[in-house]
């Protein structure tokens, strides 16, 4: 999208103050910990990109408030390269850099705001290579630390800790299916079916690099088959957020050009938990 077209959708330039002042219309109040999601081509022409973006947030939750977002890594090994032939596997072994929460940098696919919030000074980024986060403010290095190697998305998770510290989630422009908190519930959730991944990435152990393996639902397709519970084509946990808002979960507003939702954390583990466990078992 050219940046005529942002501007003449957002009504003019979207800039720091702006935002700070739709976050707080949307409910986002200072000393909030808050987990983002963000689409910037949904809010139109920010004045300053990502970083005008982080700003904003800061300014919404203030000096006692903490942001934290979903990385990942861009550069992680396939998780399918076990079935390459062996000298390219050996290849791979003896020379990809391991994770290194520092430096390696955050998926790409998550857009610009995740790697943003990573750089920015005093953000603190959880040892997991594969489901890693980031955070920045008071709470940060409570939310990180000792993220689980194994079922990284369960108890003892970043997620996990968003909930008990009574975080909250911000869709700010973002697609309802990027709700990554939804992979605590389906981690929790007691139905059929459960589908487990093992996977391979190089880790720093005391400065060594070491290959691990790793266990995890499976992120990736669904910790679950959807199929009979949402229809062909939408994204299990697009459904999932439209009935919590149907149910009158959550806050909707603007923010810039892009509409935005604002969830408790504890509502929609709790909500995606009975959404599953109840559907799954017809």
């Amino acid at each position: 999208m050219d940046q005529e077209t942002l501007l003449e959708r957002s009504q003019g330039p979207v800039t720091r103050s702006r935002i700070s002042r739709d976050l707080a219309e949307l409910g986002l109040r200072d000393g909030d910990v808050v987990m983002f999601h963000t689409r910037m081509s949904a809010i139109g022409y920010v004045a300053g990109g990502a970083p005008t973006v982080i700003a904003a947030l800061r300014d919404a939750v203030g000096e006692r408030g903490t942001l934290m977002v979903y990385c990942g890594w861009n550069d992680a090994p396939p998780y399918d390269f076990l079935t390459w032939p062996q000298p390219w596997q050996d290849a791979l072994r003896a020379e990809h850099p391991a994770y290194d929460p520092e430096v390696s940098e955050a998926d790409h696919a998550n857009g610009r705001l995740p790697e943003a919030l990573r750089r920015w000074p005093g953000a603190v980024r959880s040892r997991h290579p594969d489901v890693s986060f980031a955070a920045l403010g008071p709470a940060a290095a409570e939310l990180v630390a000792d993220h689980p190697f194994d079922h990284p998305h369960g108890p003892g998770s970043p997620l996990a800790r968003l909930v008990g510290l009574g975080g909250r989630v911000l869709l700010l422009g973002a697609p309802l299916d990027t709700m990554t908190l939804l992979h605590h519930a389906e981690a929790l959730a007691d139905a059929p079916g459960k589908r487990f991944v093992e996977y391979e990435q190089p880790i720093l152990v005391d400065g060594e690099r070491v290959w691990r393996r790793f266990r995890d639902i499976d992120s990736e397709n669904g910790a679950f088959d959807y199929s009979a519970a949402v229809p062909e084509g939408v994204d299990p946990f697009e459904a999932i957020v439209r009935d919590m808002l149907a149910a009158g979960l959550g806050r909707t507003g603007r923010v810039g050009a892009a509409q935005s939702h604002l969830f408790e954390a504890a509502d929609v583990v709790a909500f995606g938990v009975a959404w599953m466990e109840e559907k799954l078992r017809r």
